[in-house]
């Protein structure tokens, strides 16, 4: 990938020289730290720039943006590949280092862009977007690889920390201050068990998560003490700790489902999880915090403390959330469960909701989880899946959107996304007919199987 990444570098230094840089960049942890990194690169150059955080690339949004050409460079992060029917008649390049599926049919001379499908092999060049923007930062200097730890957090934001590519292998090389030890994924490896359990979202944790006297019961149960961080554990009671989180998780029974690396990192001179420097950094961004969330990676101690009292209050949201949709009436079908929440939970944290559900032992593995939640005049729409084997998610709310726009072609639908996460936006007034031609697609699939 590095010839890509040098070419890629070569014109964008020389298209934006003397010219200010619109950052435009995804809201989850991912697109954060593309961002934090992309602006920690141009303020060591001494460019302008200014940072735009959006849930997802509508046409309007782009539009109102690419006003601000010529007199701006425009510069997407973590997003972008799958908007290129937008950006067919540009009078001037567009950047953009993304690392999401796309049809390079839709590619002209002004979208310059980095992407690792675009090259050789993909499946070697595999990485996040903070991954790509990390490599573009790296090739204009040297002096920017002790931006790795950010490329770091994006790639456990993204899931990206298993079956490492030879990319991501290079980014866990370059960042100094990185541990990684096999155990439990349970979150914060660095706090006290009784609080980690308690918060434990993924996995879930029958009896355990959200529940206080179920995680004093199993501490009791193992005789381990309460105070004792994952890191402390000898190996008999990691052992005994990980036998009592499989009894309680009985239906999912395999054991690579809770085991894998740790990674901890010394971020603000602290050794911390990098799990939970991600799901923090989500948080401050999905509960709309996004300016705290990027001075946090930036290295803000006064963003660090706020950003620790916005983390407290999205644990307890989803906790709350978490209840809701396991208690709340559900459309069910072969493969698959749509939980409309309407108001009932945030539309920001509805997917995450739908990714905790899917590491729970209530549904079989496959099963496609799609999460619905009431933004303002919109819906937002969020697919999982249980497991890490079925059908594309991408292709499925595509598929659906093809066929919905049949019906309701003034629709402002649009689906991002890859295979194992993808999510849209419909409108409010469209609920019904949205629903229908989920159901219609669901089933279809099924059939063909």
């Amino acid at each position: 990938m590095l010839k890509e990444v040098e070419q890629f570098a070569q014109e964008f230094l020389k298209f934006s020289k003397d010219k200010p840089i619109r950052i435009i960049s995804h809201y989850d942890t991912d697109g954060i730290t593309s961002a934090s990194i992309l602006a920690k690169t141009f303020r060591r150059l001494d460019k302008k720039f200014s940072i735009k955080i959006v849930k997802g690339l509508e046409e309007d949004t782009i539009k109102k943006e690419l006003i601000r050409q010529p007199k701006e460079v425009i510069v997407f992060s973590d997003l972008a590949s799958g908007s290129l029917d937008y950006f067919q008649n540009l009078k001037e390049p567009i950047f953009i280092l993304d690392h999401h599926e796309l049809d390079s049919s839709k590619l002209n001379d002004k979208i310059k862009i980095l992407n690792p499908h675009l090259t050789d092999n993909p499946k070697e060049n595999e990485c996040t977007g903070a991954g790509v923007c990390y490599l573009f930062s790296k090739t204009i200097s040297t002096n920017n690889q002790d931006l790795s730890p950010l490329a770091i957090i994006g790639m456990i934001g993204d899931r990206h920390e298993s079956d490492l590519s030879k990319v991501n292998q290079q980014i866990v090389r370059d960042t100094h201050d990185l541990n990684i030890r096999k155990g439990i994924v349970l979150y914060p490896a660095t706090r006290p068990l009784r609080r980690a359990l308690e918060w434990s979202t993924s996995p879930y944790i029958p009896g355990v998560t959200g529940d206080g006297p179920g995680v004093q019961n199993l501490l009791r149960e193992t005789g381990i003490g309460y105070d004792k961080s994952l890191l402390d554990l000898s190996d008999d009671e990691m052992s005994k700790l990980i036998t009592a989180i499989m009894i309680r998780r009985a239906q999912h029974d395999r054991v690579e489902d809770i085991i894998g690396n740790l990674y901890i990192l010394k971020f603000f001179n602290t050794k911390e999880d990098v799990r939970e420097i991600s799901v923090l950094i989500n948080a401050c961004s999905r509960l709309g915090y996004h300016d705290t969330a990027i001075t946090y990676c930036l290295g803000s101690e006064k963003a660090k403390a706020r950003a620790l009292d916005i983390y407290t209050e999205y644990k307890q949201e989803l906790v709350s959330g978490l209840r809701i949709a396991e208690k709340m009436d559900k459309v069910r079908g072969k493969g698959f469960v749509i939980l409309n929440a309407k108001d009932q939970i945030k539309d920001a944290i509805v997917g995450t909701i739908c990714s905790m559900l899917s590491s729970s032992p209530t549904y079989e593995e496959g099963t496609i989880l799609i999460g619905m939640a009431y933004n303002e005049d919109k819906i937002k729409v969020s697919a999982r899946i249980v497991g890490r084997e079925g059908r594309n998610l991408k292709e499925v709310l595509e598929n659906t959107v093809t066929e919905f726009k049949a019906q309701n072609p003034e629709t402002i639908a649009e689906v991002g996304g890859h295979h194992f996460a993808a999510g849209c936006l419909v409108e409010k007034d469209k609920e019904i007919s949205f629903i229908e031609a989920l159901k219609k697609e669901l089933e279809i699939e099924i059939v063909k199987i």
